[in-house]
């Protein structure tokens, strides 16, 4: 099978993941993707990788040469399955599987024609939806990450996929250093919030989350990652002299981010509920503070309601105002018999929340192409 992803692989857990499950079921995997001039070396894998370079690395030419460049390297290599990651690759992947008259399996990361980069822009919207909407009915085999996302596309187009919700494997907070603070260099006489993760963009609560930081005097904030919000981040923590209190780390190898998120208090995801994406994301990094053993701090969204809830594993911010978020943090920082008991909490939930229990239903529908 060739799989295909837009993204650089690297920093990709879902589809390393699936490949790794695909891979244990016998299958013969090709990992596409692309590579762009920052991106780092490729981890090692048990199968082939191939990342594309192209001319352009955004905006309408870089999505129009790598269409061209998936469809043709699609076309010429051998394969008896296609496996598309989110809409960006599925035209090339569906045009070939009929052309070669092979099966595709479709796995859709986020509901991508509501993500905020087309809200502003109806052309490129109404193009990806034209896509879409032409395909995803045609469709037999359809993965997501949530249930939210799965009863949007079954209400759009009578099919609803299969949930696999992008948890971390088992036993990771077993390859986890205790006491680990020294070694990473960061405070050990303070509570440490952390933010993490390769989408660390606007929209998504890092501005006023930095902002809140002037009214709390307890913990400072760790943002360990990348996104286009981060140099306005490091410009305004200069502006309000937070530089004691913001502490930013570059993008990480998975087992080293979870290094950094093991070290931390609590963990943060504060997603405006600006566009249907963000309404109904159910981010990665809510299972990585589970499995890092800490409790989450996070917007009222509905998927997210639904993990912290049930597992009694962390709270909510009341808005995205700067002092309405500072007082909640320390009023949770004030309660600590509360916050050790979310932290226990957190090892139920990542025993239920795993990917050796998620994936079995990824194995049932792929066990018929065996």
């Amino acid at each position: 099978m060739i799989v295909s992803v837009i993204n650089d692989l690297v920093t990709d857990q879902r589809v390393k993941k699936v490949c790794a499950t695909l891979n244990e079921m016998g299958f013969d995997i090709i990992l596409v993707g692309r590579r762009m001039h920052h991106s780092p070396g490729m981890d090692f894998r048990l199968y082939p990788v191939h990342r594309m370079r192209l001319l352009f690395e955004k905006g309408s030419l870089f999505y129009i040469c790598f269409q061209i460049r998936l469809f043709f390297f699609l076309l010429f290599h051998k394969s008896g399955l296609l496996v598309s990651n989110d809409l960006d690759t599925l035209l090339p992947n569906y045009l070939v599987s009929k052309l070669k008259h092979i099966p595709l399996v479709y796995d859709s990361h986020e509901y991508f024609t509501g993500v905020p980069e087309l809200q502003n822009n109806d052309f490129k919207r109404k193009t990806w939806k034209m896509v879409e909407r032409w395909i995803f009915p045609r469709l037999k085999d359809v993965f997501t990450v949530n249930d939210s996302i799965a009863d949007i596309y079954a209400g759009e187009y009578g099919l609803r996929p299969v949930v696999v919700r992008n948890v971390p494997q088992m036993h990771v907070e077993e390859r986890i250093v205790e006491n680990n603070r020294g070694l990473l260099s960061l405070p050990d006489d303070k509570m440490i919030m952390i933010m993490q993760g390769s989408g660390i963009n606007i929209q998504r609560g890092a501005e006023e989350m930095v902002d809140a930081m002037q009214y709390i005097e307890s913990a400072v904030l760790l943002i360990v990652g990348a996104g286009d919000v981060m140099d306005v981040l490091k410009e305004k923590v200069s502006l309000l002299h937070l530089e004691k209190k913001v502490l930013f780390k570059p993008r990480q190898p998975y087992a080293m981010l979870m290094q950094y998120t093991a070290a931390a208090d609590i963990g943060l995801s504060l997603d405006k509920d600006t566009n249907i994406n963000y309404r109904f994301s159910l981010p990665n990094k809510i299972f990585d503070y589970l499995h890092a053993g800490i409790p989450g701090l996070a917007s009222d969204l509905v998927e997210i309601r639904k993990i912290i809830d049930t597992y009694r594993v962390g709270d909510f911010i009341p808005d995205h105002q700067p002092l309405h978020i500072a007082r909640k943090v320390n009023e949770i920082f004030s309660h600590p018999e509360i916050l050790r008991q979310w932290k226990q909490n957190t090892r139920k939930a990542a025993r239920e929340l795993n990917w050796e229990n998620e994936s079995k239903k990824l194995k049932k529908i792929y066990a018929k192409y065996v």
